[in-house]
């Protein structure tokens, strides 16, 4: 055993430093920012396939890759990082002079202030990509020891599960001060309906397939019409890696050509929504009927290409607006220090115990009024992220600590889950990734730390719940 242990300690550090590797390398090239910034780009690439396919990796010894696929080193960290640090590349390739779309080039490139800037931003990424990983791999077990198991037939504990969270979500939707628990409880229900469907399509059982693709597509449904891209996006992701364990081949065939199609078809709809929907000019119905329009229309390519090219250099990319927070901080504003930390913990005090609380969307938003990334005057919404808050508390160190402990947090959480809800699939699926959904993407430093400390909460709550209905029994030592 010790030696096994030994052996995962080994491993644990060859990885970690693996995935810094590309930082060091990409500031290596810092005179070069045209080297630097793909070298940057590329080692999240590399840090992907380290941490998650390499011999190197933190591999659980309770089940295959497949199907762990949806625990944090795997889900969280490819939907974060890979919207962090990916993406930034088509406001890279605008800034070059080429529109991805047409391949053509449009100006003229030199290299300058921007292009500097661009590249130190990248490595800013790649070392968050890196500390991000490096916290999953230290809190990573190599098997969780689980301490309670559902006592019932866990298909029809599944469907009364979800019917009974999508029903309090419902009601606590009605109750402002309770939004947030009502959000966590749907993304519950979502997680808990999918996994329905997929055990009822791998075990041919009807009623579960009905109930569970119902629920799926109704949710699907309802996101398209939002005027939101995130929400039909993150539905099909979680259906594809639900279903990874049982059809394997045809989800790796189907995924790619599917996100295609998607990035192709929502940038247009939420475009269309937006401008007809907000405005109050159109109901949902007719904005999609005007987008069916437009995706089948004799010649829809310059519209679409137009918009889907608008949405990938800009609003699906934050690296321009990070740019705009390294101009600004240090030179013309100290960091932020404690200040950050100080409004979040602030933040978890209900307003019923503080009247006169100050408003936390406010607080978050002053920062970026601060440094120009969005008028005062406008309706927008534009918050900081995970990184983006630790280089305004305190540059590179403050990046490192945040990501750090980011990754530490969301594994010891998943654990705790897993140990608590009976294991991988009611504990890591459900109860983990539909409680903090947040940590997914992130948000400002404010609203994450509220978030993550009430979700577990709730996780505590909803674990004494089950266990006083019998629903959750303690493992015998036996059975361990």
């Amino acid at each position: 055993m010790f030696e096994d242990m030994h052996r995962l300690s080994g491993t644990k550090q060859k990885l970690i430093i693996s995935v810094f590797l590309p930082w060091v390398l990409s500031m290596l090239f810092g005179g070069s920012p045209l080297i630097s910034f793909n070298i940057a780009w590329l080692g999240s690439f590399f840090i992907f396939y380290c941490s998650i396919l390499s011999p190197i990796r933190c591999v659980s010894t309770d089940a295959s890759n497949s199907k762990r696929a949806m625990r944090p080193i795997v889900l969280l960290q490819l939907v974060f990082a890979g919207f962090m640090c990916s993406t930034s590349i088509f406001y890279f390739l605008d800034h070059l002079g080429y529109e991805f779309f047409t391949d053509v080039n449009r100006r003229n490139f030199v290299v300058n202030t921007t292009t500097y800037q661009l590249a130190n931003c990248q490595r800013y990424y790649v070392l968050a990509h890196a500390c991000l990983v490096a916290g999953l791999v230290i809190a990573s077990r190599q098997q969780i020891t689980v301490s309670y198991v559902l006592s019932r037939k866990s298909d029809s504990a599944l469907i009364k599960a979800s019917v009974i969270s999508f029903m309090v979500s419902v009601l606590l939707s009605k109750l402002p001060a309770f939004v947030q628990f009502s959000l966590m409880l749907r993304y519950v229900a979502e997680f808990g309906a999918t996994l329905i469907l997929v055990k009822g399509l791998h075990g041919k059982n009807v009623r579960m397939v009905l109930f569970g693709g119902g629920f799926f597509l109704y949710n699907l449904l309802s996101s398209s019409l939002t005027g939101y891209k995130e929400g039909v996006i993150i539905k099909v992701i979680i259906l594809f890696f639900i279903l990874l364990p049982y059809y394997k081949k045809q989800v790796l065939a189907l995924c790619l050509p599917t996100m295609l199609i998607l990035f192709y078809i929502l940038p247009t709809l939420a475009t269309t929504i937006r401008a007809n929907v907000w405005t109050g000019d159109a109901t949902s119905e007719q904005a999609r009927n005007v987008v069916y329009q437009t995706l089948i229309s004799a010649d829809p390519l310059d519209e679409i290409s137009n918009t889907n090219w608008i949405f990938l250099e800009d609003r699906f990319s934050e690296i321009g607006m990070f740019t705009q927070y390294v101009s600004f901080v240090p030179f013309q504003h100290d960091y932020y220090t404690s200040e950050i930390l100080g409004n979040s913990l602030a933040a978890l005090i209900p307003r019923a115990l503080w009247e006169n609380k100050p408003d936390t969307e406010k607080l978050s938003m002053q920062r970026v009024y601060d440094s120009g990334v969005v008028n005062r005057l406008s309706d927008v919404s534009a918050k900081t992220r995970p990184i983006v808050d630790g280089y305004l508390a305190g540059g590179t160190v403050g990046i490192c600590i945040v990501m750090l402990v980011y990754g530490l947090t969301a594994q010891a959480i998943c654990n705790q889950a897993e140990r608590m809800f009976g294991g991988y699939e009611t504990g890591c699926i459900i109860v983990f990734n539909g409680i903090f959904q947040q940590l997914w993407r992130g948000n400002n430093l404010e609203f994450l730390i509220n978030n993550v400390f009430y979700g577990y909460l709730l996780m505590l709550f909803l674990f004494q719940v089950l266990k006083r209905f019998d629903v959750l029994s303690p493992v015998e030592p036996q059975d361990q």
